[in-house]
Parts: structure tokens; sequence; C-alpha cells
């Protein structure tokens, strides 16, 4: 019963590290099944509908005020620290406070009225709205716009000089 060796310590690293893969690979594939699930359930539940959009808003859903008693006491403990993506807007007559995806939240103009599909208090997907790589272009493009003005302007006063 003496000291244990360095090959002991490399193999007891080498068991634990595996184990802990092997759990992580258990979890993930399980939080993938929990996803398609919920996929599959906003994917039936979703319905068009044409909104006002008021505000945008990336804040944890504590800080939120007019969020339903009912959605705080269902989200899990941890999620109550994540910040996610909120949009007011006017649905009808109504003023909700909606939840959104990232992109979809990117995509959504502020005081502007778009068609949105939306399962329950989730905005799935904007109608018209572009893709990631259109909107990279399209704020590339005017970031160039911008810098030509720039320098027509500073060309502009050089020669009034």
């Amino acid at each position: 019963m003496g000291s244990m060796g360095f090959a002991d310590w490399f193999l007891l690293v080498v068991i634990i590290i595996a184990l802990i893969g092997v759990a992580l690979y258990f979890l993930n594939k399980k939080a993938y099944q929990k996803m398609d699930e919920q996929n599959e359930m906003i994917e039936q539940n979703k319905m068009l509908q044409t909104a006002y959009i008021i505000d945008k808003k990336r804040d944890r859903i504590s800080n939120i005020d007019s969020m339903p008693k009912a959605v705080l006491t269902q989200m899990p403990k941890w999620g109550k620290f994540i910040k996610m993506n909120f949009v007011r807007a006017k649905i009808g007559p109504q003023i909700v406070t909606l939840m959104a995806d990232k992109t979809v939240y990117n995509a959504l103009p502020v005081k502007k009225t778009v068609k949105i599909e939306m399962s329950g208090m989730y905005i799935v997907k904007m109608i018209g709205m572009k893709s990631a790589e259109e909107m990279k272009a399209i704020e590339k493009a005017k970031k160039q716009k911008a810098k030509e003005e720039k320098k027509a302007a500073k060309k502009a006063a050089k020669e009034k000089k």
C-alpha cells in the first residue's frame, strides 16, 4: 500500500475525463431530443399576426414588468439569470411582451408594422426577413456609403479653403 505512481495518477485522470465525456454526450443527446420536441410544438402552434413593434430590449426575464406570473413560475431557475431578447408589440388592441430568437430580434424594425409568425409568446419568424448574409451585406454597403460621403465632405471642405 505505497504511494501511487505517475502511471496510476495518469490512468485515474484518463478514466475521470472519459466518464465526464460520456456524461456530456448523453446530456447533449437528451437536450437535442427536448429541443426537437419543442420545435415540433412551435411548428404546430404557430400563427401569422400583424404587429406594430413598439420597443426591443435585451434583458433578464425578472426585470420585465409586463411578464405574466405564469411565465415567471414556469421558467427554470437558471433561466431567470440569462439575458433574452424581448419585444414589446401591439397586436390588435393589446400591447404584449414577446420573446424572439436572436436573428428575428435583429431583423425586427422598431416603430414599424410587420407580419410575424408567432407561437404563444415566441416570435418564430418575420415575414420578409432577410438572411444573416443579406443583413451583413446591407450593413457593409451602408458603412461604405457613409465612408464615401465623409471623404466627399472632406474633399469639398479642402476645396473651399
